[in-house]
C-alpha cells in the first residue's frame, strides 16, 4: 500500500496527531507548560504553512494543465 504523503501533510487530523504525540512526550518528560504551548504553536504553524504551499501548488498545477489543454484544443481548430 502506497502512502499519499501530500494528502497526509495537508490533513488537519495528521497535524493534530503530531501535536498530540509531541505534547504527550513533553508531559512525560516534565516540560514546562509554556514550552509545550510554544512547541504546539510552532508545529501547527508549520503544518498550516505546508498545507498552504501544497494547496497552492495543486491549484497552480491544475491551472497550468487546464490552460495547456485549452491551447491544444484551440490549435486543433
Amino acid at each position: 500500500m502506497k502512502i499519499n504523503w501530500v494528502q497526509k501533510l495537508t490533513s488537519r487530523k495528521f497535524w493534530a496527531a503530531i501535536v498530540a504525540v509531541i505534547t504527550s512526550a513533553c508531559v512525560i518528560f516534565g516540560v514546562e507548560d509554556i514550552t509545550m504551548e510554544q512547541v504546539t504553536a510552532l508545529i501547527m504553524a508549520v503544518g498550516a504553512l505546508i498545507a498552504y504551499i501544497l494547496g497552492e501548488g495543486f491549484v497552480d498545477a491544475a491551472n497550468v494543465k487546464k490552460s495547456s489543454s485549452q491551447e491544444d484544443e484551440s490549435k486543433k481548430e
